[in-house]
């Protein structure tokens, strides 16, 4: 009993944060939800097991139908474990007055079943943990035995518990839905604002780092451990990330497609996975728990003979496996059609967004024959499939991990031979595309680099940035390059999630290896040119570091208590809960940064038009001064209105001795006239300009040539 309490205390932090957002199903009620046969072979086959405990009441109700091969007497036992605790279990004789069961005593031959009430003492009452009731998605099983007089055993039937209370409810999905359209939408008014600049970076968080993050999340979901169920339900929120979708029609006729190209829909197929029962959703709870209500005033039992096994629905489990096979399954997506299924979301998209883009062409081309044409729209209506071509790459190198895990599974486990040819003709032009931009942009950089030293173009050249900058918008100059190992990173980490698939201990050993080598690049580059881009992804890489080494306790080979699992799945929840609303704030925040805030580019242009209209001066403005050449400024303090000042000629080497008249070879007035001239040439400062006047021989008198 003290210990039971002790493990309360422990996990009552948890549980406050964990299920603060989940409203009451089902107000303390214990309900099995399917069933397994844990017996090969039974005498005794089990076709209905239904048990429901209500605190208030202390009462079980039970529901059992089946047939057996012969008439015989039985006992049975009802074991419940909750975190790998046994907290109830009762024998009892179904012949015995206390706990007579009509119908079991004895056993009849044939089909038989049994309805019921039973009262729990008040001993195993205080044994059930109150956290039983409050935790979503109770980690719990019920097993019923019965047993022959002698001793041996006749059946065996194992179910999962539940309390009502599960983290996988369609408002978490819609949440995060919400969150990533937010970031989109984000994301597309800041690449708006900042059209037509080259070597702006998005704000952070943006598109990338959500779909990023909310990948990380259903990744942890698909490996091959033992998750608590919380952590189970919790990391199927975030399916749609990654492609996968529940929709029957869809899943349908992908079943008709595998069923023509050599797969085997038997025990892989939506209609087979209809008729067997993964889960039980809590409103089916709530509903069940008011229709036995009446059972809860008496505590007597009642038998059916036929009614109970024609209802014609079983409760049965199928064979959930584990890994990528059970987190698809348990959305209604048969192990086979995983591929084809991401592949169909793929194509809805591309088609969406070629329709959404050919739309907005179609009305800007009708706006210009209108007029009044937004100049900034101009580059689109003339690049229009570039931008079509663009953002599908973009979108390639968002799901390229993803896409590569996917291809890797269908390789290892397809039974169809079109969906393995699709697999890898996709994955092929997928990774061509990738590697012709990295070639490319490398390319550059060299050239770059040995023309100009830097591979700054990247960055300032308008026409390269339109074609290239998604590959490394949000990097500081000096690392461009560092999208390649993230497209490294991508492709290892699909590799070694599907590759591995059936193998916890190489799955989560690989993927710690992977994430960590990528969080020590970051911490050593930091290469966003935006603090907040650097701490923002930082801190994400430390959190998927984080959830991958809490994934290691899930690992059987092990050995870890179960109730240490349900500590450290609920820490998982909590830590990325916390992660994924603090995006969710950032992105609210960016939103109103870029809706109030004045758009820098358009500051720039301002103070670029004031500088220039500062640079329009006339001759005569005051403000030329501080443009005048400080050494002509030495030189003279008067100004020459009619052109450039003559330089003076120095003392020394002028000739002050007087000759009288200037005696001339002739007596025309051409030499006069012809040095005159000189005058008027105020464009030169040459002092070897003219000729002499002296007489032939003589070096004395006469002008010289020099101006004054």
């Amino acid at each position: 009993m003290r210990a039971h309490i002790s493990y309360s205390t422990m996990l009552a932090p948890f549980i406050l944060l964990a299920t603060a957002p989940l409203g009451a199903l089902a107000a303390d009620v214990l309900k099995t939800t399917g069933y397994t046969s844990c017996q090969d072979d039974a005498d005794i086959k089990v076709n209905r097991m239904d048990i429901e405990f209500v605190k208030s009441t202390k009462k079980v109700t039970f529901d059992v139908s089946g047939t057996s091969l012969k008439k015989q007497e039985v006992m049975a036992t009802l074991v419940v474990n909750a975190y790998g605790i046994e907290v109830y279990k009762n024998e009892f004789d179904p012949c015995k007055e206390d706990t007579k069961v009509p119908q079991l005593c004895p056993v009849p031959e044939g089909t038989f079943g049994a309805q019921g009430t039973q009262t729990i003492p008040d001993a195993y009452m205080d044994k059930i943990p109150a956290i039983a009731f409050n935790v979503p998605d109770l980690d719990s099983q019920a097993t019923l035995q019965l047993k022959a007089k002698d001793g041996s055993q006749l059946a065996c039937i194992t179910s999962t518990v539940s309390n009502g209370k599960t983290m996988d409810v369609p408002a978490a999905k819609y949440i995060a839905a919400g969150i990533a359209a937010g970031a989109l939408a984000v994301s597309s008014l800041s690449a708006l604002a900042s059209a037509g600049h080259a070597g702006t970076a998005t704000s952070s968080p943006n598109f990338g780092d959500v779909i990023g993050w909310f990948q990380s999340m259903a990744l942890n979901g698909m490996m091959s451990v033992k998750y608590p169920s919380v952590y189970q339900s919790f990391s199927k929120n975030f399916a749609f990330s990654t492609g996968l979708i529940g929709w029957d029609s869809a899943q349908r006729s992908i079943d008709t497609f595998r069923n023509k190209t050599g797969g085997n829909l038997t025990a892989d197929s939506v209609d087979y996975l209809k008729k067997v029962s993964y889960t039980s959703s809590g409103q089916n709870m709530t509903k069940r728990a008011i229709e036995v209500a009446s059972l809860w005033v008496r505590d007597d039992l009642s038998v059916n003979n036929d009614n109970s096994t024609d209802s014609g629905e079983s409760n049965q489990f199928g064979d959930l496996g584990e890994g990528i096979k059970k987190y698809a399954q348990e959305l209604s997506i048969p192990n086979g059609n995983t591929f084809m299924t991401v592949l169909l979301v793929f194509a809805i998209v591309v088609a969406s967004i070629t329709v959404a883009i050919l739309l907005f062409k179609v009305i800007l081309e009708t706006w210009a024959l209108c007029g009044n044409f937004p100049k900034r729209l101009t580059g689109f209506r003339k690049r229009y499939w570039w931008t079509l071509a663009k953002t599908i790459t973009h979108l390639i190198l968002l799901l390229y991990g993803i896409w590569t895990l996917y291809c890797v599974y269908q390789f290892k486990n397809g039974d169809s031979w079109a969906a393995k040819v699709l697999a890898g003709v996709t994955l092929a032009i997928f990774t061509a595309v990738l590697a012709f931009f990295t070639w490319k942009i490398w390319s550059l950089a060299q050239k770059f680099k040995r023309m100009e030293g830097n591979p700054g173009a990247l960055y300032e050249n308008k026409e390269l940035w339109r074609k290239y900058s998604i590959f490394y918008e949000n990097y500081k100059k000096s690392y461009w390059w560092l999208f390649i190992p993230l497209i490294v990173y991508m492709f290892a980490r699909g590799c070694v999630i599907a590759g591995a698939d059936g193998h916890g201990m190489a799955q989560v050993a690989g993927q710690l290896i992977v994430e960590s080598l990528l969080l020590i690049l970051l911490l050593w580059s930091r290469p966003f040119s935006l603090k907040s881009g650097n701490w923002i992804n930082i801190i994400i890489q430390v959190v998927r570091v984080l959830s991958v080494a809490c994934i290691l306790i899930f690992v059987e080979e092990l050995g870890v208590a179960q109730t240490t699992k349900t500590v450290t799945g609920l820490v998982l929840v909590v830590m990325q809960a916390v992660l994924t609303g603090l995006l969710a704030i950032l992105i609210a925040v960016n939103a109103i940064v870029i809706c109030c805030k004045e758009n820098p580019h358009k500051k720039k242009r301002k103070e670029a038009e004031k500088a220039r209209d500062l640079d329009n001066l006339t001759p005569l403005d005051a403000r030329n001064s501080l443009l005048m050449d400080p050494q002509e400024y030495k030189r003279g303090s008067v100004i020459s209105v009619g052109g450039h000042r003559y330089d003076p000629i120095p003392l020394t080497e002028q000739n002050t001795q007087y000759h009288g008249a200037r005696p001339f070879q002739d007596n025309d007035n051409e030499h006069l006239m012809d040095n005159a001239a000189g005058f008027g040439r105020t464009g030169t400062h040459s002092r070897a300009y003219g000729g002499q006047w002296a007489p032939h021989g003589s070096q004395q008198g006469g002008y010289q040539g020099h101006a004054y």
